[in-house]
């Protein structure tokens, strides 16, 4: 037990989009090694995906503080105050340049927070790319025994420290088990903001489940998105399902939903998509899942992750009455957690952070794999995107820290972040047809 027991445990919680607040909120709660609760402080990255206020009401999770922060305020904040455990839920480029960051801002402590990173979902690309980038943190998390030994055998491919690298499972899994199916039968269609990127391909299955449903009118057929034009999570959507549905006249059973991934599971009797992460939570809960193979099994649609699963399936089959059943085996290597494990998926965890948090003498400095000397052409720029310099230390002439952002300057910051978000969605589509003439 370690001798933070006696007090509420002190957690922050840095992310830069509604999904990574959300994965690290709850990695934050199901990290507690005390039998005591904790204080959770959030902090919003400023950027293009900094989640509105619908957008946190959605994930759920209530932090004691939540502030909107520049990499520059939020280590100035790290270095004022005192946490216990720090989880950054970034990009890998935003983890990068925190860690290099608090390694300067923490240079002359004796005690640092323990700190924790890691994926929101599947990790179906840039693996190597995005795991260096995280390397550096105490606990690098894994979302299943395939993930911890493929993290394993890239930072030991580089000769990096592969210690940091803990299996654990996504912190949202959750939910009653499947018991049968519900009446009216419903079709779930989990979209993703930027799989597929074509309008070709997202109008073709936009149509498929429109088509599903005048097929079958008994059935409820529902389309779930992630965000409302205008908002924006942790990828870019430039072509939201919302405006493609104008002018198709879907039928009367086909609606177009939002709100908590898991309360649309609790009526969910079939889950289709692409390569969502909701088709592990589905899974989790023993729901028939269908993972597309309509526009081709490829790297760059996520749903090559699914081979070997058993849910490989195209719109015709599903049209026909097929329905997905999983392989155990590869349910049980991808961190699904189907077979009531998930109540101990963080013991291994949480046991680290505790003996980490009773270290004698306190933790050592952060030592990330990139270094000027071993990335040198690469590490100024990640770390200059964030206003740092080499070292970690801020750049010369970098934005002094921010109080409390007055109204007029709210108004600005928010219609700044709306024009870019009107130009990825409205402006930038046009000049690409038009580029196509």
């Amino acid at each position: 037990m370690p001798a933070s027991a006696t007090k509420a445990l002190r957690v922050a919680v840095l992310a830069d989009s509604d999904t990574r607040w959300k994965w690290g909120a709850l990695t934050a709660q199901r990290l507690n090694p005390t039998d005591t609760g904790i204080r959770l402080d959030g902090y919003l990255l400023r950027g293009r995906a900094t989640p509105t206020a619908r957008q946190l009401g959605e994930v759920g999770v209530r932090a004691d503080s939540l502030r909107e922060v520049s990499a520059l305020e939020f280590l100035r904040a790290m270095d004022a105050e005192s946490y216990d455990v720090l989880v950054l839920a970034l990009v890998g480029g935003g983890v990068q340049a925190v860690l290099h960051g608090l390694k300067q801002v923490w240079a002359s402590r004796t005690r640092r927070p323990v700190v924790v990173t890691g994926y929101v979902g599947v990790v179906y690309e840039k693996l190597a790319d995005g795991l260096l980038l995280r390397h550096g943190a105490d606990l690098v998390l894994a979302n299943s025994r395939q993930d911890a030994d493929r993290f394993r055998a890239v930072y030991e491919g580089v000769g990096a420290d592969a210690s940091s690298v803990t299996e654990v499972a996504l912190p949202f899994l959750g939910g009653e088990p499947y018991a049968g199916q519900h009446e009216p039968r419903t079709v779930v269609f989990a979209a993703q903001p930027s799989v597929p990127d074509s309008r070709e391909d997202r109008a073709y299955l936009l149509g498929r489940l429109i088509r599903h449903a005048r097929g079958h009118p008994e059935r409820e057929v529902l389309l779930k998105l992630r965000s409302k034009p205008g908002e924006h999570t942790t990828h870019i959507e430039e072509l939201p399902y919302q405006k493609l549905v104008q002018g198709q006249d879907p039928p009367a059973n086909f609606r177009l939903v939002y709100g908590h991934m898991g309360e649309v599971l609790d009526r969910t009797d079939l889950l289709v998509t692409l390569s969502s992460t909701a088709a592990l939570e589905a899974l989790h809960r023993r729901i028939p899942t269908a993972v597309l193979t309509d526009l081709g099994v490829r790297e760059v649609l996520g749903n090559h992750h699914f081979v070997g699963s058993g849910c490989l399936a195209s719109w015709d089959q599903l049209d026909a009455g097929h329905r997905p059943v999983a392989d155990p085996g590869w349910v049980a290597r991808n961190g699904v957690a189907a077979d009531g494990t998930y109540a101990t998926a963080f013991d291994a965890a949480r046991e680290r952070i505790a003996g980490l948090l009773d270290r004698p003498g306190g933790l050592p400095p952060l030592t990330p794999y990139y270094t000027p000397q071993t990335a040198p052409g690469y590490l100024p720029g990640i770390l200059a995107r964030h206003h740092l310099g080499p070292d970690g230390s801020p750049l010369p002439g970098a934005p002094a820290a921010d109080k409390a952002p007055g109204p007029v300057r709210q108004i600005v910051r928010r219609a700044a972040r709306g024009a870019y978000r009107h130009g990825v969605q409205r402006v930038a589509p046009v000049i690409r047809r038009m580029g196509e003439l």
